[in-house]
C-alpha cells in the first residue's frame, strides 16, 4: 500500500515533487490573490514556509523556487557528467537513445547518467546541474524537417507583397490554408535549452490520425474540413469548390497553422475517436472566435498579412 503520510505533513513530501508545489503555492497566493496562510493550511506547511516561497519567487522568479543541495552535500555528477549533459541536450534528441520523445526531461537524463556512468541521481539534482550550464527549460520552437530558409525569406521580401498587389487589383481576399495531418501522439511539453535562446526541435510533420484542411482570413473567417483519408488532388479541389461557394469575392490563399500546434499539441490525446472529438471542438470553437482568428494577424511575425485589411 502507498504511504501517503506526507498528506498530513509537507515536511514528508518527496523531493521530487516539491518544487512544483512550491510554483502552486505560489500561483495560488500571486495569481489567484489567495492568502498565504490558507494555502499554508491547505498544503499542510508552515506558514513561515510559505512566505519563504513567496520571497525567493520575488527575488528570482519560478527558477528560484527548485531544490537546492544541502551545503557540503557529495557531487554525484562531476565536471565530465556536466560537459556530457550539455552536449547530449545541445545536439541530440532523446529519440536518439531509444526514447518516444524529442523532448528532454530531467528523468530521461537522470535514467542516460545512469546508463552512460553508473550513477544514480534524483531529478532534482540533474535539474541543479543542468542549470549550472546556463541551460533552462522551455516551450521549444517546432521547425519541419523540410524548411527552407531561404524560400522563407523570397515570400517575406518579395512574393507577398507581390500578391497583396495582385489581391488589391481583383478585388479579392487573402485566406491562409493549412493541411495538416493531425496525430494521436501529440508535441506538447518544454524541453531544455540554453538561457534565453528558444530549443529548436527538428520533427517529421507527415505523421496524422486525421487530415485537416482550414482557411483563416485576416478578417476573422474560417472555414475547415477534417477527413480520416489521404487529401489528394481531387480531394483539395472539392475543399476549394466548398470555399467559393458562397463567397462575392475572390479568395487567394497562403498557410496558416494554429490547432495542431496551438491546441491539440497542448492536450494529451487518448486515441483516434478522442482525437476527432478534440479536433471538432477546437475547430468549432476557432471558428466562432473572430477575435481569436484576427490576433494571428497582429503578432510580430504575422503583422505583413493584414497591412491592407481595415
Amino acid at each position: 500500500m502507498m504511504n501517503v503520510d506526507w498528506l498530513d505533513d509537507g515536511r514528508k513530501v518527496p523531493d521530487a515533487v516539491m518544487f512544483h508545489i512550491r510554483i502552486m503555492a505560489v500561483h495560488a497566493v500571486r495569481v489567484l490573490g489567495l492568502s498565504p496562510e490558507l494555502i499554508a493550511k491547505a498544503y499542510h506547511f508552515n506558514r513561515a514556509c510559505i512566505y519563504r516561497w513567496l520571497k525567493q519567487y520575488d527575488e528570482g522568479g519560478y527558477d528560484a523556487l527548485e531544490s537546492r543541495m544541502p551545503p557540503g552535500a557529495e557531487l554525484l555528477i562531476n565536471a565530465e557528467m556536466d560537459d556530457w549533459l550539455k552536449q547530449t541536450v545541445l545536439t541530440c534528441t532523446p529519440v536518439e537513445f531509444g526514447y518516444d520523445t524529442n523532448l528532454w526531461t530531467s528523468a530521461i537524463l537522470a535514467d542516460l547518467l545512469k546508463q552512460e556512468f553508473d550513477v544514480e541521481v534524483s531529478e532534482s539534482a540533474v535539474r541543479l546541474h543542468l542549470k549550472a550550464q546556463d541551460l533552462t527549460c522551455q516551450k521549444p520552437e517546432y521547425q519541419d524537417v523540410k524548411r527552407d530558409d531561404q524560400e522563407i525569406e523570397y515570400f517575406f521580401n518579395d512574393k507577398f507583397s507581390r500578391i497583396q498587389r495582385l489581391a488589391n487589383k481583383m478585388g479579392a481576399d487573402i485566406g491562409f490554408e493549412d493541411e495538416a495531418g493531425v496525430g494521436v501522439m501529440t508535441r506538447h511539453g518544454r524541453t531544455w535549452g540554453l538561457r534565453g535562446q528558444t530549443p529548436i526541435v527538428k520533427v517529421s510533420m507527415q505523421r496524422g490520425g486525421y487530415n485537416v484542411l482550414s482557411v483563416v482570413t485576416a478578417e476573422g473567417e474560417m472555414d475547415y474540413s477534417i477527413k480520416d483519408d489521404t487529401i489528394n488532388g481531387e480531394r483539395y479541389i472539392e475543399f476549394l469548390e466548398e470555399l467559393i461557394s458562397n463567397r462575392s469575392r475572390p479568395l487567394i490563399l497562403l498557410v496558416w497553422n494554429e490547432i495542431k500546434n496551438n491546441r491539440i499539441g497542448k492536450q494529451a490525446v487518448k486515441n483516434k475517436v478522442d482525437l476527432k472529438e478534440r479536433l471538432v471542438s477546437a475547430l468549432d470553437s476557432l471558428q466562432q472566435n473572430t477575435k481569436r482568428v484576427i490576433s494571428f494577424f497582429s503578432l510580430p511575425d504575422t503583422q505583413y498579412a493584414c497591412a491592407n485589411v481595415s
